[in-house]
């Protein structure tokens, strides 16, 4: 029978290494496991056993977090993920949508519930006097009965860059698998070193970091959150020999300043999704460790990792259930034909959803939201929402999320492919492409480009590197380039392009524009 996420906590009960560490202060799994514990009792009395037994956590990546996290395993209620970065009534409607009882916070985020219609959900401050004696009663109590493997441990919210987030069920099973894999796969034990500064209401962090801890018996080591600036002095200070990571946290670190001593530290193993091919051979080099980069969502019916012989812009070769569907017919998609200089000559047959065919996988549906479980699940198939093709060798290459594929001169273009391209130039450090609209019909490509601190970037330079890259379509050019400082990002580090698509052109940002049907860009004027 799987082991469930509080048996593992009672199984280092009587440990004494280390579990925790933040700031200038750590605990034992003995203490960890003890104080979560007295958390679960004090929550559990608050909790109406006729109702939902949800409670949130409206954190960061704090000793509170994590202890919440495991007093929600050892009470048998449900652990609600709340995003720190949400705000105001889209908020309160996460926390309402999740059917929370309770929402712990603390003196740092509790202004953000400030005049919220929260419908007599309790609230509850962490750094409150009350809250610590509520604690400190309880600090002698037994361990709770244990819920099974397949009952819901957490609600974690999807990211939200192509709708509202949605709250995906996540099974004990499901956190325990992903941590014993990971931490099998990099031989991770109690002697090893966990950094986890990525928030710890998603995925990612849960099941990269928190779990791959309590299963190896390693430290976790807490960064409140992520900081491409404290990210060296973090891992040398608590001796950390593994992180992981989402979105596009290695192109931040990589934008600092190039140090001669960069790879004087205790990394061995970095390992996340969605970072660039270049960005991950640049940080493996900088700073002298592995990096394992893969694709995986929220809801975990779509794992895809890179193997050996993975070619140039390929996230790998996904299991045999997992395939490249139309999903207006409900067939697979051919594969993808290349001409000689690398450009996909079919790519508007061979781009299609990313599907498991087995269905649902680990994923249990969205709480409160049968329609998007429906929508997901149609037909007994996973649809991901996310566009990729595959080559003839079965290696995928994403494409960009379903519907947001662009119209150029009657030609359909898709945004992942020119990205990639444009990330060669190695005075880049992030880039975005998208569509705003023709004035006459269908997109105008637009990129917005984020350079390196020590790069600079000409129109001239740029328009001489696109005019040398063989696989990329005339039509892929962009018409408007866009030098921004940062990309908008969602808490996980995702890019938000819909709010880059609603400024358009409507920004004080440099902006460098193409004639219609020329090659040369000219700095627009202010």
């Amino acid at each position: 029978m799987p082991l469930t996420v509080a048996q593992l906590l009672l199984s280092r009960s009587e440990q004494d290494s280390t579990a925790l560490a933040f700031e200038d202060r750590t605990w034992s799994w003995r203490e960890y496991v003890a104080a979560s514990t007295a958390r679960a009792h004090a929550l559990r009395n608050m909790l109406d056993p006729q109702a939902p037994r949800h409670v949130g956590l409206l954190l960061e990546n704090t000793p509170e977090m994590v202890l919440g996290l495991a007093a929600g395993a050892l009470g048998g209620y449900v652990t609600v993920g709340i995003n720190t970065t949400r705000r105001g009534t889209a908020l309160s409607a996460d926390i309402r949508k999740a059917d929370c009882q309770v929402v712990l916070t603390d003196a740092k985020c509790s202004g953000l519930l400030k005049n919220l219609e929260l419908d007599g959900i309790r609230v509850i401050n962490t750094d409150s006097d009350s809250w610590q004696a509520e604690v400190e009663r309880r600090r002698e109590a037994a361990p709770l009965v244990a819920p099974e493997a397949t009952d819901v441990f957490m609600l974690i919210f999807t990211s939200g860059t192509s709708g509202s987030p949605k709250a995906v069920m996540v099974t004990d099973a499901t956190v325990v698998a992903a941590g014993e894999s990971l931490a099998q796969r990099f031989s991770l034990t109690s002697d090893d070193v966990c950094y986890v500064s990525m928030p710890l209401f998603h995925s990612n962090a849960v099941m990269s970091g928190f779990a791959v801890a309590l299963s190896s018996g390693a430290t976790m080591a807490l960064a409140r959150r992520f900081s491409a600036s404290s990210f060296l002095r973090d891992i040398r200070r608590y001796g950390a020999t593994y992180m992981n990571y989402v979105g596009k946290p290695l192109a931040y670190i990589l934008a600092t300043p190039r140090m001669p001593d960069d790879a004087d530290n205790p990394l061995r193993y970095a390992f996340g999704n969605e970072a660039s091919e270049r960005d991950v051979v640049e940080f493996r080099e900088r700073f002298g460790c592995e990096v394992r980069d893969g694709f995986g969502s929220t809801e975990m019916a779509i794992v895809i990792r890179r193997v050996p012989g993975t070619p140039p812009g390929s996230i790998g070769q996904p299991p045999p259930e997992v395939a490249v569907f139309d999903r207006d017919t409900n067939t697979e998609c051919p594969t993808a034909r290349f001409d000689a200089a690398g450009r996909v000559v079919n790519l508007a047959e061979a781009v299609g959803e990313l599907v498991n065919l087995h269905g649902a996988g680990d994923f249990r549906g969205y709480y409160n939201d049968p329609e998007a479980t429906e929508q997901r699940l149609s037909g007994g198939i996973y649809w991901s929402g996310d566009l990729g093709y595959r080559d003839e060798n079965g290696f995928v290459y994403l494409a960009g999320r379903s519907g947001v594929w662009l119209r150029v001169d009657g030609e359909n273009l898709a945004a992942v492919p020119i990205e990639r391209i444009v990330l060669r130039h190695p005075a880049v450090n992030q880039v975005a492409v998208y569509g705003i609209p023709d004035p006459n019909v269908g997109d105008q490509l637009m990129a917005a480009v984020v350079l390196g601190q020590e790069s600079g970037l000409s129109p001239a330079e740029f328009e001489r590197f696109l005019r040398v890259q063989q696989d990329l379509s005339p039509k892929a050019w962009p018409r408007f380039v866009r030098i921004v400082d940062t990309l908008p990002a969602t808490a996980t580090n995702k890019i938000l392009k819909r709010v880059l698509i609603d400024e358009g052109t409507n920004t004080s940002d440099t902006i460098w524009m193409r004639a219609g049907r020329g090659t040369s860009y000219d700095v627009r004027p202010v």
